[in-house]
């Protein structure tokens, strides 16, 4: 039987998951526009697994074998850029050089949503620094997701010689969206499971002929100093 946590990590970790969840809200505030809704609700979600399982470092992120995020509900963007600010990840430029300064600052946080701004309504790519992909269009997140999956299986296969060089761990976060119009409205171009709309307005799923389900790897943990994010 796992001991419950202590009265003041129990403390600390609520100042965390409400201080990401005050960001949020006062962010699609002050643009007068965007979503508070999904980040306020997954701020518990999302503080757990940053703080507790993904493996990154923020000094470094663009390294190899980190674990990535995927926020598939493009939407709540703001609760990625939260985590960014909070956990103090790096900025690197074009050529994928650290530049010592953080990727989203406050001054970002309160240009939220606004022209060249770095902080956009939804994640781009190599516009934010610790944005693994776009995401926006319902359900590119999972697809890309995916791809980063069997990136990481690929790899390991391939490299995992004498001791493991990539074992990282891919953690989508998707919406209902996603998974109504991104998925089940599409069919992928890969071989697998898919789903096609019926006249009705439901899905039908159709299967590929059975093959063995793939072992991806397990998911590691590694807790970093809570003062360190409740400090920020």
């Amino acid at each position: 039987m796992i001991a419950p946590p202590i009265a003041e990590e129990t403390q600390l970790d609520q100042l965390c998951v409400n201080t990401i969840r005050t960001l949020c809200m006062d962010a699609v505030q002050q643009a007068n526009s965007g979503h508070p809704g999904t980040p306020m609700a997954m701020a518990p979600v999302v503080y757990c697994l940053w703080q507790r399982f993904l493996r990154f470092d923020p000094e470094h992120p663009i390294w190899p074998n980190r674990d990535r995020f995927v926020l598939s509900a493009g939407h709540a963007s703001m609760l990625l850029y939260s985590l960014l600010h909070l956990t103090g990840v790096k900025a690197v430029n074009p050529k994928y050089e650290t530049l010592g300064e953080v990727s989203v600052t406050l001054d970002d946080i309160k240009q939220f949503r606004q022209i060249d701004g770095k902080c956009p309504g939804h994640p781009e790519y190599r516009w934010t620094s610790g944005v693994e992909t776009t995401t926006g269009p319902l359900g590119q997140g999972i697809a890309n997701s995916v791809g980063m999956a069997i990136g990481s299986r690929w790899l390991g296969e391939r490299y995992n010689q004498d001791f493991p060089l990539f074992d990282y761990d891919v953690y989508a976060l998707a919406g209902d969206g996603c998974l109504m119009e991104g998925i089940s409205h599409r069919r992928p171009l890969s071989r697998g499971t898919w789903a096609s709309p019926t006249s009705a307005g439901s899905t039908t799923t159709t299967r590929s002929p059975s093959r063995a389900t793939p072992r991806w790897p397990a998911a590691t943990t590694l807790r970093r100093d809570s003062s360190a994010t409740a400090g920020t």
